[in-house]
């Protein structure tokens, strides 16, 4: 490349990086203050309920993983290879399958809320408010489904920018809804999930407008050299397991921690949670970044721009890591505080735990970078055994610390984290990998 051609990459791989920060950004912030809405207007069984149906968004987001997010890196390396025929045939697969499991879900909106509900909450005071929330999320599922998807697809067609000004609304219209509905309609805690779906459906309208621009390659089409689904749920795969994985490992951390170190290391553990998604606002953006931008120079063939990709998103990561590690060791009171702590004793506890996983997020964020790498280049067994072992490896070592070093509970996801290293390098090594598009 000469300095023309770096300096143009440069700008477009910082147009991708924040657009996709800023996407990561504003799911976090909808997410948040949708609840401080609910909690304020409904109360505390709102706020319960939203939390106990999020297993079934989380459930539909998986879903989307396996579906569209494998597919947009096929369609970006179609697209850097310029075969517009074959990204078209795997964009209309992945959309009408995922359309294809939203209106399936809808179909169990309608025919079985009641038992989805029980399956989430077994509560005699949250059981109404959660099946209230949850038949308009289950009736509204291709919103989620397709809002997810066309998100990857236009994104990787070179709108990024137009993929976050949708997310933004979204929210926007999600919460300012969140009041009509609830407040002024007086519909409840049904209004809050209705308005997250009309959210998503004005998203969707909006990101249509990239099929107006002349440049766009998204097009609908069934004509084909060779199926493809396969190939998108293999690609797919990691990032969809990584998912459940992580659901299990919340599940199972909540558990074993509220076994050993009760009331006081829940919270603490519910506050080094919330500081992750700090974390993931840059893994995020620093994944979707590689998925979108490296998928298309991974279809061109081009090494050097590949690599470019992958130096300033592993120099980015870190240097954002480091800063949000320096504050959490010099400042962790302002962060357990800003959650409600005042206890003495929950503060000592909080500040012991988010000092120690600041350090442990460190090397997931960059195992999980890496499993993308592989995916990219080529090497789905070991993108496969990543997610398999960024969540499943914490859950053993959680278990024998807690059993036989209670006092050493928050090394856990550290000590965890540096087994799977060990083992990554290992398998590495064996498998005689070598990192080389071509």
């Amino acid at each position: 490349m000469n300095k023309e051609e770096k300096a143009s990459f440069n700008s477009q791989y910082w147009r991708f990086l924040w657009s996709s920060i800023l996407i990561a950004l504003s799911g976090c912030l909808g997410n948040v203050v949708d609840g401080i809405i609910v909690g304020n207007l409904l109360g505390e069984d709102g706020v319960s309920a939203i939390n106990l149906s999020k297993t079934v968004i989380q459930f539909m987001f998986t879903l989307s993983m396996l579906l569209s997010t494998g597919a947009g890196m096929l369609v970006g390396m179609e697209i850097g290879r310029k075969d517009m025929k074959r990204a078209a045939y795997i964009y209309t697969l992945s959309m009408a399958s995922c359309l294809a499991v939203g209106l399936l879900l809808t179909v169990c909106g309608f025919i079985m809320p009641d038992t989805i509900a029980g399956w989430l909450c077994n509560n005699e005071l949250l059981y109404q408010p959660t099946l209230d929330y949850l038949i308009p999320t289950l009736v509204g599922a291709p919103a989620y489904m397709i809002m997810w998807a066309m998100s990857t697809m236009v994104g990787v067609d070179g709108s990024p920018r137009l993929v976050s000004v949708a997310i933004l609304i979204d929210n926007a219209v999600n919460l300012f809804l969140d009041i009509v509905f609830i407040k002024w309609c007086g519909w409840g805690i049904e209004g809050s999930s209705l308005a997250t779906v009309v959210g998503h459906l004005v998203g969707i309208a909006i990101m249509c407008w990239h099929y107006q621009y002349k440049d766009n390659h998204l097009r609908f089409s069934w004509a084909h050299d060779n199926p493809a689904f396969g190939s998108i749920i293999s690609q797919g795969a990691p990032l969809a397991v990584a998912s459940i994985c992580l659901t299990l490992l919340l599940y199972s951390a909540n558990t074993i921690v509220l076994s050993s170190l009760g009331r006081t290391g829940i919270f603490a553990l519910a506050v080094c949670m919330n500081l992750l998604q700090i974390y993931n606002l840059f893994l995020a953006g620093v994944c979707r970044t590689i998925q979108s931008l490296g998928a298309i120079q991974v279809g061109k063939g081009d090494s050097e721009a590949f690599g470019l990709v992958l130096s300033k998103s592993f120099w980015f990561i870190t240097i954002a890591m480091i800063i949000t590690c320096i504050y959490v060791w010099f400042d962790p009171t302002a962060i357990s505080s800003l959650f409600g702590a005042d206890e003495p004793e929950i503060i000592s506890e909080s500040n012991y735990a988010l000092r120690i996983l600041a350090l442990s997020f460190i090397p997931f964020c960059y195992i999980y970078t890496l499993m993308i790498v592989y995916k990219l280049y080529g090497h789905h067994k070991m993108a496969l055994f990543i997610s398999f072992a960024l969540s499943l490896t914490v859950i053993p070592v959680l278990w024998v610390v807690s059993q036989f070093f209670p006092n050493l509970l928050w090394y856990s996801y550290l000590i965890a984290y540096i087994i799977e290293a060990l083992l990554i390098a290992l398998f590495h090594r064996l498998g005689h990998v070598k990192l080389e598009l071509g």
